[in-house]
């Protein structure tokens, strides 16, 4: 079978993992809480940033963010490891910039997540990653962006949304943990 997986949010732990930095950085103690009940995408707004110095932030931070210690959702690794012992293949298919391509690829197989050059697509925009999905014909796809996925619809491929605060008003077959995957209904 032929899986496909977004990065960001879906994978790893990233806007969490930024809004620690966000403290960090900004000398703030912020709660877990807060970030929870967050409905949108951006998480400048707890922190009293306008959308420009939010966009400012993420930009100043990026290196962090991507690059550092951001985890994996627990079970996420465990699970493509498994996958790809099955002998399935695994897609990446992420909206990062190209330019952080590479490095991507190298931080994922730090992480112990199996990546194959030529099943790693990033740098487009949603409706690039859409057709990239269809021509790739993948059997399952799992996004944290309802979107995304909404776009699929009437598609053979089975979609899963990967559940966070700011998706959680979209009725869709979700993912909340990881290590359910044996739990779901194929």
């Amino acid at each position: 079978m032929r899986f496909g997986f977004d990065i960001d949010d879906t994978l790893i732990n990233l806007r969490e993992y930024a809004f620690h930095l966000y403290n960090q950085k900004l000398d703030q103690e912020l709660g877990l809480d807060i970030f929870q009940a967050l409905k949108t995408v951006e998480i400048h707004e707890p922190f009293g940033m306008t959308a420009e110095e939010g966009k400012q932030m993420w930009n100043n931070t990026l290196e962090d963010i991507y690059y550092n210690a951001c985890p994996a959702f627990p079970g996420a690794v465990d699970l493509l490891q498994e996958l790809e012992k099955q002998g399935h293949e695994i897609f990446y298919i992420t909206a990062r910039n190209q330019e952080h391509g590479e490095r991507t690829k190298k931080w994922l197989v730090e992480q112990g997540f199996p990546v194959h050059d030529e099943r790693f697509f990033c740098g487009m925009k949603d409706h690039e990653k859409v057709n990239i999905i269809k021509q790739l014909h993948l059997d399952y796809y799992f996004d944290d962006k309802p979107e995304i996925l909404d776009t699929l619809s009437g598609q053979s491929i089975k979609v899963y949304l990967k559940d966070q605060s700011y998706n959680r008003h979209v009725s869709m077959p979700r993912i909340k943990d990881w290590t359910e995957w044996n739990n779901i209904e194929k």
